[in-house]
This record gives structure tokens, sequence and C-alpha cells, in this order.
């Protein structure tokens, strides 16, 4: 495995209120790579030494692990924290014959923690790494303490309608001739287009850009291509876990929407959230779609106060298999506080 560190956050530093003093320093964040099933996966991490618990941070489609630079240096005071760039984004290989199903890359991270001697942690994913979180957490609930879900996808079939039409037939095909305009001038032109639209948010044009530069990779367009098709379709998500959600039952969960997402409706998050017994609710209002980028300091003091306050799951087989035979929620309390 090898190592290399990278520049920390360029966040800018928040106060305390009613004083100047900085809510908190900032840890060094290193980007590392490992080769698993012959392939090399990087990752970002930080706060190895803290002594506190392992936070795992999953990205959304057509995204990496820099989607969380503004959280990482500060959530790194207090977790052992691990940012992968997923299979088929950032600099994680981008294989035609990749597997980029949710159960795929769920299995992915957990031998990912695997091989890095980790054996629980919590799991937070943003917008379809929101989707990825929570089939790791119905697979591998031995590996999952708490589920954080951020702007998560899988939770209703409402979608914007860009990610619908990448679905359509000959999505890489169109994504390769945009990107011979050049990715800059690609994310010039969305920024200027998308600006006159008042209820988008400049963290969302500034995603939708980073997603077009990422395209000028070939790999990137087809496993973009890959994981839509199989993730969405032309009416919307393909995937609702909601009727899944009771396998949730005992675990603390965490669910946080931006009031201004004009991605995933935050009203998906807001009835997860009455579906999931004990769950907590964020509600960030003047947020979009990317509230961890907009308000770093006020989600990682969230995050931070939520795993301080809640007791990690002890995933085991008897209660998947009492949860599978009740099929419902039931009496079991989510989110117990320590």
């Amino acid at each position: 495995m090898t190592t290399s560190t990278v520049p920390e956050s360029t966040a800018p530093e928040s106060t305390a209120p009613g004083g100047s003093a900085p809510v908190a320093e900032r840890t060094t964040v290193v980007r590392r790579e490992i080769m698993m099933h012959g392939r090399p996966v990087t990752f970002s991490e930080t706060g190895a030494d803290s002594g506190g618990p392992v936070v795992v941070l999953l990205h959304g489609l057509a995204s990496s692990s820099q989607t969380w630079a503004p959280a990482l240096p500060l959530l790194g005071r207090t977790a052992h924290v691990i940012a992968p760039d997923l299979l088929g984004h950032g600099r994680t290989a981008k294989p035609r014959s990749g597997d980029y199903s949710l159960g795929a890359y769920a299995a992915g991270l957990r031998d990912l923690l695997v091989a890095l001697g980790l054996d629980r942690a919590t799991i937070v994913g943003h917008s379809f790494g929101g989707g990825v979180a929570m089939q790791f957490a119905y697979q591998f609930p031995e590996f999952t303490e708490r589920l954080v879900l951020v702007a998560s996808g899988g939770l209703g079939r409402d979608v914007a309608l860009a990610l619908r039409a990448a679905t359509l037939p000959g999505t890489a095909v169109v994504l390769q001739l945009a990107s011979a305009l050049t990715p800059e001038w690609m994310g010039r032109l969305a920024h200027q287009v998308l600006r006159a639209a008042p209820s988008v948010s400049s963290t969302e044009i500034d995603g939708l850009a980073a997603a077009f530069r990422s395209f000028a990779d070939r790999g990137a367009r087809g496993a973009f291509a890959q994981t839509v098709r199989g993730a969405l379709n032309w009416s919307g998500q393909r995937l609702d876990s909601s009727e899944r959600l009771y396998l949730l039952a005992g675990v603390p969960v965490m669910l946080v929407a931006g009031g201004r997402d004009s991605v995933i409706p935050a009203g998906h998050t807001l009835a997860a959230h009455e579906l999931i017994p004990g769950s907590r609710l964020d509600l960030f209002d003047d947020a979009g779609h990317f509230p961890h980028v907009e308000h770093p300091h006020r989600f990682v003091a969230m995050l931070t106060e939520f795993i301080a306050d809640t007791v990690p799951a002890r995933g085991d087989l008897e209660s998947l298999r009492a949860r599978l035979r009740r099929g419902h929620l039931g009496t079991d309390r989510a989110g117990a506080t320590a």
C-alpha cells in the first residue's frame, strides 16, 4: 500500500458562537492506494491516531472522495476516517468489465475494510453513496455500527431530469462528445446556464462541473453509464430501499437533507425519518444537494455528537433472522442513547 500526503482542506474557519476561536483544528489528510482484486483502490484517510471510532464516507455518482474535503480534516480530530473513491470514480480503477451494482459496491467496501484491518464502522453515504451505505448495512450488518444518509438516493423515485436523461441509450457517446469540447469549457457552460436557475445552489453547480471534468476519462464515462443504468430509468430511481428499512431496527440512523435540494427531493429523507423509529433528522434549510460541503462545520459537529450519543449496533445472525421473520420495524428502537 502506497501513501502520499495531500493538501489540507481549504474550507474556511468558523468561529464559536459569541467568540472568535476556531471551532476545530484540522488534522492532516493523506491519500492512500491499495491493490484489491488486482486493481488499485484509492482513499483519503485522517485521524488514524485519534483513538476514535472508524467512520467511512461514501461519495455520490460521478463524484469522488474529494466531496468530503471540507469535512475530512475536521472530523479526523475525533474519528478515524476513511473516504474511498468508489469503483469507476476518482483515482480508483475503472474497468470496462467492472460490476457497478449496489451489491458489488457494498462488497467492495467490505473487502476494503477487511484489508485495512477494520472490523466495524459508522457508514456515511451521500446521494448514490447513501444507497451504497444502505446496501452495505443490509448485506453486512456485522460491520455496521451506525448509518448516516446525506441527501440519499434509494428512498423514493423522484430524481433530477438530467440524471433520468442519462439512462437513455447512447449516454456514453454523448458524454464522449461533450468531453471533446474540453472539460473546462463544459464546466464553464454548466456554471453559466445553471446560475440562471435560482433553485440550483452553487455547490450543485460545482458538483455538475466536477462531473463533466471527470468525463474526460473514458473509463469514468463508461462506469457512469453502467452505474446509472443499474440505479435509474427514465421514470426515476429504480431502487427503492424504503421497503427494507425495517432491517435497520436496532441500528442508530441519522438522516440529513438540504431544504433546497434540486437533485433528490428532501421529502424522501423526511418520509424515511417517519419510517425508522428512533432515527435522527437534520434538515439544512438553506442548503442544496451538498449540505456537507456548504456547511462542513455544522455537519461535522452534528455527526460527532450523533456518534458520541449513540451505542454502536452489534449486528448478528439471530437478530437479522428475527427482523426478517417479523417483516416490519416492530418495536425495536434505533439510535439508543449511550
